[in-house]
């Protein structure tokens, strides 16, 4: 690939902060249940500053986590999209047509079937709601640090970002309309589309503002590709801020049902990990079968794999309330997502030999062996 950006470049390796990110949501998670019990008339004047089942101190919140990493999003990098085809092919397979409906299904399997005596029927619903945000919310952000961990290439990782982000707009909202459905949930569409007008919508339009005037400014090439660095690296801290303070408000919120069942979070848990590791292995299997090189295979199965669990934690919190189950998922499905990805990006790294390292490399392979049976 010619003209590769820098977008990757931009966003360093895991910070120490952002490598322990599980442990720190842990401690918001614990601060949340001792706060929500010393305090629960505070957080129940803070449920209570909402319009349209938005609640505006989350919305906010949710700005922060997702303004950041929009920013980061390089639309005119879809002029590479024909290059590569494998890993998009994949990556969008998997997101699309594959992941939202392995997620519903295991969704109903555990909450509906293996956990029913474990679980109150009338929250079962819930938790299969977040299953379901979670699955059809693919991976925005975070995805370049993934890729930079297994150095991946960066033009393909930026592409598929933004082709990701693209068809959100306008796949989210009825995927998640049918999958809820199918469920047999009840399917608040004013909602659900005024949440991905909100949270995906106006934050991706000001990222992509922000990032031209920077741009405007530094001028074209690597100094506009600088200049963004050096705004998301400052602004950066917003967005961890944002997600561990959404998380002290859903815990002080879930409080009372969390005490009462203390192994509710490690059921949830279970479905999130089967599917987050079965994922990676259809995906990273479908690119050694196709003989994707490394740099391209690694990403496209961690883009597959990972979550814009900041999507999925507003949409539950604007469809269902505060206080529902579909939210406290989505919020267990931030403290799995960490470690699962850092264990899944050690684990390429390893096998990094099973696959060519460029294109070229494999067609010379194949055609010498070919010569050699002659």
């Amino acid at each position: 690939m010619t003209d590769t950006p820098s977008n990757n470049d931009a966003t360093s390796p895991l910070s120490l902060f952002e490598r322990y990110l599980s442990l720190w949501v842990l401690l918001c998670i614990l601060a949340g249940l001792v706060l929500g019990s010393l305090l629960p008339d505070t957080f129940q004047s803070l449920a209570a500053l909402e319009y349209g089942s938005v609640n505006f101190v989350v919305a906010v919140l949710i700005w922060f986590m997702v303004y950041p990493m929009m920013v980061s999003v390089d639309f005119t990098s879809l002029k590479h999209i024909h290059e590569r085809p494998k890993g998009l092919v994949i990556t969008l397979v998997v997101n699309w047509l594959i992941k939202p409906f392995t997620m519903a299904a295991l969704g109903v399997l555990f909450f509906e079937v293996i956990f029913a005596d474990l679980i109150d029927p009338a929250n079962a619903s819930q938790y299969i709601a977040g299953m379901i945000l979670l699955g059809a919310a693919p991976c925005t952000a975070m995805v370049f640090v993934w890729s930079q961990m297994t150095r991946g290439d960066a033009t393909y990782t930026l592409v598929q970002v933004s082709l990701n982000d693209v068809i959100m707009i306008f796949a989210f909202a009825p995927l998640v309309a049918l999958l809820l459905g199918v469920t047999d949930i009840s399917v608040p569409w004013v909602t659900l589309l005024l949440s991905v007008l909100l949270y995906v919508i106006i934050p991706l339009v000001a990222g992509a503002w922000t990032r031209m005037r920077l741009i405007s400014k530094a001028g074209p090439g690597a100094q506009g590709e600088a200049q963004v660095a050096r705004f998301t690296a400052r602004i950066k801290p917003l967005s961890v801020l944002g997600l561990l303070a959404t998380v002290v408000l859903l815990f002080g919120f879930q409080g009372p049902i969390i005490l009462a069942q203390p192994l509710l979070i490690a059921l949830i848990a279970v479905p999130l990990l089967i599917q987050s590791y079965g994922i990676f292995a259809i995906s990273y299997a479908a690119a050694y079968s196709w003989h994707v090189p490394f740099n391209i295979a690694a990403p496209c199965a961690l883009i597959g794999t990972s979550n814009f669990f900041e999507l999925a934690v507003a949409v539950a919190i604007s469809l269902f309330g505060l206080n529902s189950g579909a939210a406290l998922v989505t919020v267990v499905g931030v403290l799995v997502e960490v470690p699962v990805m850092l264990s899944l990006v050690a684990f390429a790294n390893r096998t990094s030999h099973w696959f060519p390292t460029t294109e070229t490399a494999h067609k010379s392979r194949a055609l010498s062996s070919k010569k050699g049976t002659v």
